[in-house]
């Protein structure tokens, strides 16, 4: 399997481990050195969409995920919060629905944008003394996670069903609980609500490739298109490899750029060798710098 990141749809019930776990096994069917595979941000059992998973020394690059959009659809339920935020857990607090109207929706959207804290799901991976906070609320443990500074970029309603559901089409940054969102506006409504599905549709310029089972490999000038880029020669490599600096240009725009308004991410370049994303780079005191090199290249 050729390292880099493949977009991958995940089905509404498998875990996104178990999408791993398939990449895993292909890779030891192998002879050779074990190559490392993990997700890229991961999905709930009861949703479907994107899902990347990094293979090689793509591994190194999942950090750099988080600072893009993402982009989600979700059904809310109103009426019924739920403990772990979506359709599989018990019900903690129901209220009326009867006043819910599509402006009452709108408004109560409001607060929800730009930069928050948001309390994660008890329910989440989020780690509690080393432990996903999830296997601690399936013992039957009292789980109190801290909030998080978290960020909606756009969330606007696509239909409703009042009083009984409404469609959300939202985009936000990596560390984003639908969930959550969904319970805090059940909580600002009164009424108490939760998620009957999310799907996860976008991950800044990539797509979910669909539920016909395709896996969709992405390589070269496609890995990481929102930094700009830096042809190198065999000579760059070497003096990037012996840690000294080389010269800012010829440098070229990004291929791709967030919506506007959107946070920036850290202003990374990346080195292309040979067609092979092959370097990360930073520029610093006129130059650029080796930030990290991913041997072979992807």
């Amino acid at each position: 399997m050729t390292p880099g990141i493949y977009r991958v749809h995940k089905p509404v019930g498998p875990t996104s481990f178990s999408v791993v776990q398939s990449f895993l096994e292909e890779t030891r069917a192998t002879p050779g050195k074990r190559v490392p595979v993990c997700h890229g941000g991961t999905l709930d059992p009861f949703a479907d969409g994107l899902l990347l998973v990094l293979v090689g020394q793509a591994t190194r690059l999942f950090e750099l995920l988080h600072a893009v959009p993402k982009t989600y659809e979700a059904q809310v339920v109103w009426g019924t919060e739920m403990d772990t935020g979506d359709l599989l857990g018990r019900p903690t607090l129901q209220g009326d629905t009867a006043l819910l109207t599509p402006e009452r929706l709108d408004a109560a959207l409001e607060p929800f944008l730009g930069w928050t804290e948001q309390v994660p799901p008890a329910t989440s991976a989020k780690k509690v003394g080393g432990e996903p906070a999830y296997r601690k609320a399936h013992r039957g443990e009292v789980v109190e996670l801290p909030p998080s500074r978290v960020y909606l970029h756009s969330a606007r309603w696509l239909s409703h069903d009042l009083p009984r559901t409404s469609r959300l089409r939202l985009t936000c940054r990596g560390g984003y609980y639908v969930r959550a969102l969904a319970r805090d506006l059940g909580r600002a409504l009164g009424c108490g609500a939760h998620l009957s599905t999310l799907r996860r549709t976008d991950i800044g310029p990539w797509e979910d490739p669909g539920p016909q089972g395709a896996r969709v490999g992405v390589h070269g000038r496609e890995l990481l298109p929102w930094f700009a880029s830096r042809l190198l020669t065999d000579q760059e490599v070497g003096a990037l490899r012996r840690e000294q600096s080389i010269p800012l240009n010829p440098r070229q725009p990004p291929d791709w750029r967030p919506p506007s308004g959107f946070p920036e991410p850290e202003p990374l370049v990346r080195g292309f060798h040979q067609g092979r994303l092959t370097f990360l780079l930073r520029e610093r005191d006129g130059g650029l710098w080796g930030e990290q090199e991913l041997r072979g290249g992807l």
